[in-house]
């Protein structure tokens, strides 16, 4: 009998999108249930206490298992399935990934991508009226400051952790694909960083994500486009 893998997630959630990007390039097929975690739903309650995505839930026969939060499923993932491996191929380069993946889902979520986030997605969906624009300056300052130091690291490096593509480059895109959806990324001021991008962006996982569409939150033009 074959594994069956649903995905409960939001589209434009950052660690959901990890979760998708990482499933996608183990080339581990999966059913999609789309969650809003903001209306609190007693299904999502009922899979994860803690009421958010992604969450996801493995059958494999009698057999139910159940994931929470990203980073537990991101390396369920790599010890089920250690092929291709997402977390490089030594040691250093592994902590280095892990400290990537650290430094994504806490500094830059607190520092940039929250705010923009905050006011161009969450005020939408909850009803909450027209976004702050010192909180938007705020997290477009922060973007820039995070570009500069990717770049730093991708001028020495072939991607972001080393070698070779790691789950820090798909939580770094996963972030970046986001704050891009709503157009707040200014990728001609960083040159290296869009070439990483690029590539990333024409990997046969990414191409669901830049199908990605929510009523009343448009993309910018370029957001679907291999060449932008």
């Amino acid at each position: 009998m074959s594994v069956e893998r649903t995905l409960h997630h939001f589209p434009l959630d950052p660690a959901s999108r990890q979760v998708r990007l990482a499933l996608g390039e183990k080339r581990l097929p999966f059913a999609e249930a789309t969650v809003k975690y903001w209306e609190r739903p007693k299904e999502l309650a009922a899979l994860n206490p803690s009421g958010v995505v992604p969450v996801l839930v493995v059958t494999d026969g009698d057999e139910r298992l159940v994931l929470c939060e990203a980073r537990a499923i991101l390396e369920y993932l790599e010890e089920a399935h250690p092929e291709p491996g997402l977390l490089g191929q030594d040691a250093a380069e592994r902590a280095e990934a892990r400290r990537l993946l650290q430094w994504f889902d806490r500094k830059f979520e607190f520092e940039a991508g929250g705010y923009i986030l905050h006011e161009k997605m969450e005020k939408r969906l909850l009803g909450l009226g027209a976004p702050e624009l010192a909180n938007l300056r705020q997290g477009r300052e922060g973007v820039k400051a995070h570009l500069y130091y990717l770049d730093s690291l991708l001028q020495v490096r072939d991607w972001l952790a080393g070698r070779r593509l790691s789950l820090a480059d798909f939580a770094a895109a996963a972030h970046l694909s986001v704050i891009d959806y709503f157009g707040d990324v200014p990728w001609a001021d960083f040159p290296a960083v869009k070439t990483w991008y690029m590539k990333l962006k024409s990997r046969p996982c990414f191409r669901p994500l830049l199908l990605d569409r929510w009523p009343g939150l448009t993309p910018a033009r370029h957001y679907d486009d291999l060449d932008f």
